[in-house]
């Protein structure tokens, strides 16, 4: 049974969803397996990037001739895509593994692990373009030019790698636990990261379809935070009793429906 809630113009279809979990243990277990398949997707992604690194190495160092294409193919474009292909493998691993982090974060009781395991993808793009920065630098048989030329490519794409590598919102499994032990109403939607803690968040405007629960529920669910917004307006309301109270006078129309 769906439920539906109108809030100004917006009305939402929602549908509720009961937690399957009861203890820390069952809940860990559901958010180790909702991260999984993310976590295999940008070791797969490192992998593929690393072996382009070495092509990079390869067509730079001129270990592979493709004179029959390029007649310097160390110094031209071989080497060039190699590295970009690099740098994008790198990349879109690191935003599924930070987002498998959040899913099934590390806990801070381990703080080795919890700094590998936040920390993984800027140790992943240093080790996709240090050593090409290397090679580069020390091969007999480059010019000044050349050598110049990818050791300032490369370090660019280790940059962003290491950009893209950074969490900067880390979670710990303490948070994530803690925030499983609320029993208020969250509202998501399907496609979602985050779930929210008022159903008239602006972010949810746009979607027809919710659900809502109880956090553990949401987390169950793959989504693992609250929307910024929401978690704004509610420390405004907790320290403002009268903006909360204005808050549940807005007008909101619930209806039920098959």
């Amino acid at each position: 049974m769906a439920e539906k809630k109108t809030t100004g113009k917006v009305t939402h279809n929602i549908t509720h969803v009961e937690s399957t979990t009861n203890s820390k243990e069952e809940l860990l277990a559901v958010t180790r397996k909702n991260a999984t398949p993310y976590r295999i997707a940008a070791v797969i992604l490192w992998i593929l990037g690393l072996v382009c690194e070495v092509f990079a190495i390869l067509f730079f160092t001129i270990k592979i001739d493709w004179s029959v294409l390029y007649e310097e193919p160390g110094y031209t474009i071989a080497w060039i895509a190699a590295l970009v292909l690099d740098l994008i493998f790198v990349v879109i691993g690191s935003i599924l593994w930070k987002k498998a982090n959040h899913m099934d974060p590390a806990s801070k009781k381990n703080p080795t692990k919890f700094w590998i395991q936040n920390n993984l993808g800027i140790i992943i793009a240093a080790i996709a373009f240090i050593p090409f920065i290397i090679f580069a630098l020390t091969d007999k048989n480059a010019s000044k030019k050349n050598k110049t030329i990818a050791a300032i490519a490369a370090a660019v794409a280790l940059v962003i790698g290491i950009l893209f590598g950074i969490d900067w919102n880390p979670v710990s499994q303490e948070e994530m636990l803690e925030s499983a032990g609320l029993d208020n109403k969250v509202y998501w939607t399907a496609s979602g990261t985050v779930y929210h803690a008022f159903v008239d968040c602006g972010h949810l405007h746009n979607s027809t379809d919710l659900f809502d629960g109880s956090t553990t529920a949401a987390i169950e669910n793959g989504k693992t935070r609250m929307c910024k917004s929401c978690e704004k307006r509610l420390e405004k309301e907790q320290q403002s009793p009268t903006d909360s109270k204005v808050a549940e006078d807005q007008p909101v129309e619930v209806e039920s429906a098959q």
